[in-house]
């Protein structure tokens, strides 16, 4: 990985970072906690989710295996962030990384995400010389290295500080 591509994947998670700060700006804790309608998730659940998730990827790539050719391909990047943000394509969620109650105030929920995603950028910092080596399975979108899981952690952010925004604005008109 060239210097600026190391900067690159580090700034694309920062910004998703920012992004979804940005998201829960001004809820309330009533509106964190309230649900937008039928089978949607709140903000809590939404952040408990994205956290629950980040952390699961974050110890796939800390116990990924090494490949002998580590493989770049801009394009299937590119596809794969677009993909990932695209909340046209509704996702199930599974199992374990449903929402639980895991988190009861929007600032716990918020340190914990902020926590994982600090952890996650000295990963991409500390292996930014041997992420296309890295090779871990993600349930949705099969083998993917460690460059490709980095941007799926960003971009799983982005699409669900969408989801935010969209209950956020919904509890608000309640």
């Amino acid at each position: 990985m060239v210097p600026q591509e190391r900067s690159e994947i580090v700034q694309t998670l920062e910004n998703s970072r920012q992004e979804l700060n940005a998201a829960v700006e001004g809820v309330s804790e009533s509106q964190a906690a309230a649900s937008p309608g039928a089978g949607r998730w709140s903000v809590l659940e939404c952040l408990e989710h994205i956290t629950a998730v980040e952390e699961r990827f974050l110890r796939r790539l800390e116990q990924a295996e090494r490949t002998a050719a580590p493989r770049s391909d801009k394009q299937r990047e590119a596809d794969l962030a677009a993909l990932v943000t695209d909340r046209a394509q509704r996702a199930q969620a599974p199992e374990p990384v449903r929402p639980v109650g895991r988190f009861t105030s929007l600032p716990q929920a918020l340190e914990h995400f902020n926590a994982v995603r600090t952890r996650t950028i000295q990963f991409a910092e500390e292996h930014a010389a041997d992420l296309y080596s890295l090779a871990a399975d993600h349930p949705r979108f099969g083998p993917r290295n460690g460059l490709e899981m980095l941007l799926i952690i960003s971009g799983h952010a982005q699409r669900h500080a969408e989801q935010i925004r969209e209950a956020k604005a919904a509890v608000a008109k309640s």
